[in-house]
């Protein structure tokens, strides 16, 4: 399994529809019993918990045998199963949401662009995809989903959820959202195809960006390109006196992409460790050689999740960079995609990771070195005090003349 693993596709992220995970073939089982005992398998032997929840895994293996007839049977019992586990990033993919997993590592999505998960038991936003009918209506990291085409999400899973957000491009979509402080409002989405944007330098509007400072906008590690096009912006901006790298409201995505990426600002150095159900460690260094020393600046907030908290922790630990921003959401947990017959899937937490100083985040989060709010009244204004503070704090540090625009 570990040397599966090593060579394995890792998937690290807060729902975005889809959840954190790694690619595995399991296709050898023929019949809708043989399905659920194959989830059984895969989950007793690699679920992160070995009591799995403190309860007798055995019971479970034959328990539903004289009621599986069909494949739906076999899904209905499949999540019975899993959600003894009492692990939100466990889940079971029919062949509809499988698909829509795998899109979306391609960097495609049908729906309206929006990350959720059920934390503290409400339905709650992570954060929006950048440039997508969420993020355009003015959905925020944090809100809380309410209804659904006035469907109370009392009681609901994220599954559900997505389903409900889900359909048809041009139709419409209208969710009950309540803001901290702020009453509850209605918004009607219309949904879309989505393409997933992961790096942008689109500085955001009523910022004046001095000319010696470079900014990317990395929204997601989802996909496979991120690493690479990163790297592209780090080296056109080789005459820039420093870097801002904004990873607010990033769920996160390939913890190959986060790995990679840090390593380009690292020169030796741990950047993540992983601990699987057997206790076994495994840490991944930096190589010798970076891309670039110059300074660098690191925007999270409460939408920065999973591999953002990957490379946020990587860059603090190895005093590498400034984090400005508020607290991240803290997943400290990898998931591995196992593919299942009847194209369906199942995503499994195998290992949970530590930053370089050995600190587990999960529901804890990544502590930024100066904590800047975005207020509600900073948003309207579209006053982005965060990204000011880092310009402010990195020309400082570079030397810069020019100010920023206050």
């Amino acid at each position: 399994m570990r040397k599966f693993m090593r060579r394995s596709l890792i998937f690290l992220s807060a729902f975005v529809v889809l959840f954190g995970c790694i690619i595995h073939n399991n296709v050898m089982a023929y019949s809708p019993t043989d399905l659920y005992d194959q989830v059984w398998r895969l989950i007793n032997v690699k679920f992160v918990d070995q009591t799995n929840n403190s309860q007798d895994w055995q019971k479970w293996r034959h328990k539903y045998d004289d009621k599986i007839m069909t494949n739906e049977d076999a899904y209905v019992a499949i999540n019975t199963m899993i959600a003894s586990l009492n692990d939100p990033y466990t889940k079971f993919l029919d062949p509809k949401e499988f698909a829509e997993e795998t899109s979306s590592i391609k960097g495609s999505l049908k729906g309206i662009g929006i990350q959720i998960a059920v934390k503290d038991g409400k339905l709650t936003v992570i954060a929006p995809l950048e440039d997508t009918p969420a993020e355009k209506a003015g959905l925020k990291a944090d809100d809380e989903i309410l209804e659904i085409d006035g469907k109370s999400t009392k009681g609901i899973t994220v599954d559900q959820a997505a389903d409900q957000i889900r359909g048809k491009e041009g139709t419409t979509v209208k969710l009950l959202v309540k803001r901290k402080d702020v009453e509850p409002k209605l918004y009607s989405i219309v949904r879309a195809n989505i393409d997933v944007k992961s790096i942008s330098q689109k500085i955001p509007e009523g910022i004046k960006l001095p000319d010696d400072i470079s900014y990317i906008r990395l929204s997601s590690f989802i996909s496979r390109n991120a690493a690479a096009e990163f790297k592209s912006m780090l080296e056109k901006g080789a005459d820039k006196k420093g870097f801002i790298v904004d990873l607010r409201s990033n769920p996160g995505g390939l913890l190959s992409n986060a790995i990679y990426i840090s390593d380009m600002f690292l020169d030796g150095g741990t950047i993540v460790s992983t601990v699987d159900r057997d206790g076994y460690k495994e840490t991944q260094r930096a190589t010798k050689g970076l891309v670039t020393r110059k300074p660098l600046i690191v925007l999270i907030n409460g939408g920065s999740a999973s591999a953002s908290e990957i490379f946020s922790g990587a860059m603090k630990d190895n005093g590498r960079a400034i984090i400005i921003g508020e607290k991240s959401f803290g997943k400290g947990l990898v998931q591995e995609i196992n593919k299942l017959p009847f194209e369906s899937g199942i995503n499994i937490t195998i290992q949970k990771y530590l930053t370089p100083n050995g600190t587990d985040i999960n529901k804890k989060g990544i502590e930024p070195d100066i904590e800047v709010k975005l207020t509600e009244e900073n948003v309207k204004n579209k006053d982005d005090v965060q990204l000011k503070k880092a310009i402010e704090v990195l020309q400082k540090v570079t030397g810069s003349r020019e100010i920023a625009n206050n």
